[in-house]
């Protein structure tokens, strides 16, 4: 097994100890009281001081090396992990953006736009990464309505829709 890698702690406990007070969100506070057993030596292994804590011993590790990259503000932040898609191309999305909005032929779902890519670009993409990206950037939702009750008297729901 290879070694914790050391690292300092600039900030003082102290410090740390007000920011964790300060703290709203409990997923940051957790990674102070991570940072605050680190610089007290409270643990003498990094699956104990994990298990403490609830987390995986990678997750640790991804702590140590965002820390050390980035610093104390790199730690509390949430960024976003928007990567761009390999599959679909810049080409595919103006296709897709093009067919979305037509008003002539839209797709009829999104196993229609599966196949719409496959015909016209030759490349697979699977249902759920389209779907998710359909989703994402044109705000594609599918409709459809809901099944009417088979005894339902269609009189019955116009005088109920009539009084006050």
């Amino acid at each position: 097994m290879a070694k914790a890698k050391d690292f300092p702690i600039k900030e003082s406990i102290s410090d740390l100890n007000l920011l964790r007070k300060k703290q709203s969100n409990f997923k940051f506070e957790k990674r102070i009281i991570w940072l605050i057993a680190i610089k007290t030596k409270r643990f003498k292994t990094r699956k104990s001081l994990s298990d403490y804590l609830g987390v995986t011993v990678r997750t640790s590790e991804r702590w140590s090396q965002k820390y050390i990259t980035k610093g104390l503000d790199g730690l509390l932040s949430d960024e976003p992990k928007n990567l761009k898609s390999r599959i679909i191309t810049p080409e595919i999305h103006q296709g897709l953006s093009n067919h979305v909005n037509s008003s002539e032929a839209p797709f009829s779902g999104y196993w229609d736009a599966v196949q719409w890519v496959e015909d016209q670009y030759g490349v697979t993409v699977k249902y759920h990464n389209l779907r998710r990206y359909l989703i994402q950037h044109f705000k594609t939702k599918l409709k459809s309505p809901r099944k009417s009750h088979y005894k339902k008297d269609d009189e019955a729901e116009k005088a109920f829709l009539k009084t006050p």
